[in-house]
């Protein structure tokens, strides 16, 4: 693959992360007894960034999609609240999925990921609100996590092995 076609991956991944972002910033929150909580359904792309392109690119589509996302429907708190989460969530997705000798599954990778958004978004709103009692909402948004995350990690480890298909996916992880 040359670095034009892997650019155009990047941000085409970038551009479905947004698409998906907006989306689900305009659908109501399905969760009625935890008021904010949303799906995190822009999680699928980003666990098929860390498992088709080396980190470094994993990581600029992930930015590229708090940027984009936050200057499309946002505010600078949005911006705080979605950046803590996708900081926690990747560092947390890279290194679980770094984790040879634990075998962790996409699955197991991708609701790593939404409990630790979480987490970071709640870090957030406690020191906003200079009190860790917000951290008492945790348990709630675990759970939520815990459901979305496998439900994320279906989905995303039936596309990558669709994808997994393209003849130029291998070459992908060596660029």
């Amino acid at each position: 693959m040359t670095k034009n076609q892997r650019l155009v991956y990047i941000a085409l991944l970038a551009a479905q992360a947004v698409i998906i972002s907006l989306v689900e910033r305009a659908i109501p929150s399905p969760f009625f007894f935890a008021p904010g909580a949303k799906l995190g359904l822009a999680n699928i792309i980003t666990c098929m960034a860390l498992y088709t392109l080396p980190v470094k690119d994993a990581s600029k589509v992930v930015l590229i999609r708090l940027i984009l996302a936050t200057l499309l429907s946002g505010t600078i708190s949005t911006f705080m609240y979605s950046g803590a989460g996708a900081l926690f969530s990747f560092l947390g997705m890279l290194l679980v999925k770094q984790l040879r000798f634990a075998n962790v599954s996409l699955i197991g990778v991708s609701t790593t990921g939404a409990v630790l958004h979480n987490v970071g978004q709640l870090s957030i709103a406690s020191w906003v609100a200079q009190s860790w009692s917000v951290m008492l909402y945790l348990p709630i948004l675990s759970l939520i996590g815990i459901l979305t995350g496998v439900a994320i990690g279906i989905t995303a480890n039936y596309l990558l092995t669709h994808i997994e298909r393209l003849h130029y996916y291998m070459d992908l992880q060596t660029m």
